[in-house]
């Protein structure tokens, strides 16, 4: 398929990998791999399927995605995303119509990749994707409070409010029990890196409460209560297909086709600005694809890129995908040899590791950033919030993109009727005469959601072979949420490098907007002047 669809595995064997960073690789492999195992564990039961089948997707998605994909560092498996999603298919259309459907996603993410439409996904808003991951964590969250209060619900409500209800009436039957180890797995999981860094909280608190339980009997449900034995085998099968019915699947698919895509992408963005490294997005998708085709029939569920482990791969010195291929074996050997001891874990300890996983999708911080922001931005993220957690999260992404595009005309019509109350007005456009190691990069026109991360690109790849870079804005009549985060990320990864960013003639609307979202200071308001004259003397005596 040529260059474009190459994994990244191929093309690094190609050049070689070096001895030491194989080794680093493989360490970090197996580190993610014990970090993988209650996380895959607690995603299944969460989603109302056996915990087998979690430890089952991250051992072949995990393996197929490292193998094929189009990242150095991603990390594949099931993920809290796609807990009430997978949850919402299976009460609907049974185990059967979760495989059924996930393969269908698997066939529509490789046509997304074979279409080249990954490059499409890096539109999506920046107040749409915080707005839906915090909305998948607030429901996410929801779904805990039953075994974290060890509540004696047999059959939970769908809908988010009727929940609440259900758990407010039952509130008076918590098990004490299960709250201490609710919230000793918590502290455990936070504070346990204190102790170590090496191994994961959730990893000890897991090892540590169940220890705990059997030692001292205390009565509290465990895997066991709810599934039985956890089995350290692989069944391959097949559902039960009928053509004519196909079609009810289609809705379903597509969702996770969509959140499996969005999230895979994003996780390999967010990598490639730990590692200053570059995916190949369509690759990704189609190994996406692959890999929720293959899984199911030997008894996994949805898979996609995993932000958190991703990280957690490339903070412990993973640079290429042999760590994703490490990390699938390690689990491989584990569920081999110690998955009847995993029936043993309390289901209070596993929500104790949900609740810090929604916790940290919830993105907090960059929604109350956005809340202080445009309030084009804030009705996106409000709305994609509301939508995912009363409504659907497809329903929420429909409408995040039709409203980003509606409010993003309103913006432009807004502005053709505008005066700009400051323009750098300075004629001098020869370059010729500029210091070694200063360039110039001029942005024109609006700074918004889709036109953000290429911007971003350019200017991080100009500036990475400068010692000062001036970033003119003299025709920016506006920024968007999107365009600051992007921003913000690029300015980062350029002063780790050691390169000065300077601004010239920002716009007095468009330098509030930076103020508040802490862009100044992070270059420093010495560094942004109102002209090119200005700005060109200040590099000069900063080169000099």
């Amino acid at each position: 398929m040529g260059e474009l669809f190459q994994p990244k595995l191929l093309t690094l064997l190609k050049s070689g990998i070096s001895k030491e960073q194989l080794i680093s690789d493989i360490f970090a492999g197996i580190v993610v791999g014990i970090v993988a195992l209650p996380l895959a564990i607690a995603f299944a039961v969460a989603s109302g399927v056996s915990p087998e089948k979690g430890l089952i997707t991250a051992v072949v998605a995990g393996f197929i995605i490292s193998f094929l994909g189009g990242s150095r560092v991603q990390i594949g498996g099931p993920t809290g995303a796609f807990i009430v999603i997978i949850y919402a298919i299976v009460q609907e259309y049974g185990i059967d119509g979760l495989i059924i459907s996930t393969m269908m996603a698997g066939v529509i993410l490789i046509l997304f990749g074979l279409l080249r439409l990954g490059d499409l996904l890096k539109y999506f808003p920046h107040p749409l994707i915080v707005g839906f991951t915090s909305g998948i964590a607030v429901v996410i969250f929801s779904t805990q409070i039953k075994d974290a209060f060890g509540l004696p619900i047999e059959k939970l409500p769908s809908e988010f409010y009727e929940k609440w209800i259900v758990y407010f009436s039952n509130l008076g039957e918590a098990n004490i029990y299960a709250v201490a180890i609710t919230v000793a797995t918590i502290l455990i999981t936070i504070y346990s890196k204190k102790i170590t860094a090496k191994v994961p909280g959730s990893f000890v608190a897991i090892v540590f409460i169940t220890l705990i339980v059997q030692l001292m009997d205390i009565p509290i449900t465990t895997i066991e209560s709810f599934f039985g034995e956890i089995p350290n085998t692989f069944n391959f099968s097949l559902p039960n297909i009928e053509m004519n019915n196909l079609y009810i699947y289609i809705a379903p698919a597509l969702t996770i086709a969509l959140l499996g895509g969005v999230e895979s992408l994003l996780s390999a963005v967010v990598a490639d600005g730990m590692i200053s490294g570059n995916h190949r997005s369509n690759t990704e998708l189609i190994a996406q694809g692959i890999a929720n085709i293959v899984t199911p029939i030997f008894g996994g569920i949805a898979a996609t890129g995993a932000i958190a482990r991703t990280a957690t791969n490339v903070k412990n010195g993973g640079r290429t995908p042999i760590a994703g291929i490490v990390h699938a074996l390690t689990l491989l050997l584990i569920m081999f040899f110690f998955a009847s001891y995993a029936k043993l874990i309390p289901m209070a300890c596993l929500a104790g590791i949900l609740i810090i996983v929604a916790y940290n999708m919830s993105e907090w911080r960059s929604f109350i950033s956005i809340l202080k922001g445009s309030p084009f931005d804030i009705i996106v993220l409000l709305s994609t919030f509301l939508l995912t957690v009363f409504i659907d999260l497809t329903v929420a992404i429909e409408i995040g993109i039709v409203l980003s595009s509606l409010l993003f005309m309103k913006r432009m019509a807004d502005i053709g009727i505008k005066t700009p109350s400051h323009v750098d007005g300075d004629l001098l456009e020869d370059y010729s005469d500029l210091p070694e190691g200063v360039s110039i990069y001029e942005i024109s026109g609006p700074l918004f959601f889709a036109s953000a991360k290429q911007y971003s690109e350019v200017i991080k790849e100009i500036g990475l072979k400068s010692k000062l870079l001036i970033i003119r804005m003299r025709h920016v009549p506006f920024v968007d949420s999107t365009a600051l985060h992007n921003l913000e990320e690029m300015i980062k990864t350029l002063q780790k490098s050691n390169v000065m960013i300077v601004l010239s003639g920002v716009e007095n609307s468009v330098l509030q907007d930076l103020k508040k979202h802490g862009i100044t200071s992070l270059i420093g308001d010495e560094n942004i002047l109102d002209s090119f004259d200005k700005a060109l003397k200040h590099s000069k005596t900063i080169i000099n």
